[in-house]
């Protein structure tokens, strides 16, 4: 039996009816149509799935739609302002640190939260920061350069 959800993702309110086991991640992409949260692992290992809920960088996969009744969500698409890139966006193309593209999203999002908290984090401490998500592709030195040069961006908010 359906179960009707209310939640805001990326400043607009939905309504929609979900199964009770259905993922937060799978209602993303499938009932709203927001695919840049994207589904590897299910098992929250990868963080590809990575988005923000009430402000808390959490993995979509681990979590039931019906977790997130009343709650706000921002997605990677959220990020985006008026059709321009977040600063953070702009810095990962800048720096190349991404490539195919699985992982971008989540990482994104755990190096949007990290300095949202601290703009002033080391080296190790963006690494840290984005421990909880994977990449096979870049090797993580142009991803942790984008946050690194982004977090000037951060402390002047």
């Amino acid at each position: 039996m359906k179960q009707l959800i209310q939640v805001k993702v990326n400043g607009q309110m939905y309504e929609e009816e979900v199964e009770p086991r259905m993922l937060l991640s799978f209602f993303l992409r499938e009932d709203i149509g927001l695919t840049g949260t994207h589904v590897g692992c299910v098992v929250g290992e990868c963080g590809a799935c990575s988005i923000l809920l009430d402000g808390r960088l959490v993995k979509s996969c681990l979590l039931l739609a019906v977790q997130a009744h009343g709650r706000e969500i921002t997605t990677v698409e959220g990020l985006a302002s008026e059709g321009a890139f977040h600063p953070i966006q702009e810095a990962f193309v800048k720096h190349y640190a991404l490539q195919c593209g699985y992982c971008t999203s989540g990482m994104l999002l755990a190096g949007h939260y990290l300095l949202t908290r601290k703009p002033d984090s080391s080296e190790e401490e963006i690494r840290r920061g984005l421990a909880g998500n994977l990449c096979m592709c870049t090797g993580y030195t142009q991803i942790v350069d984008a946050v690194k040069e982004v977090a000037r961006e951060y402390k002047k908010e």
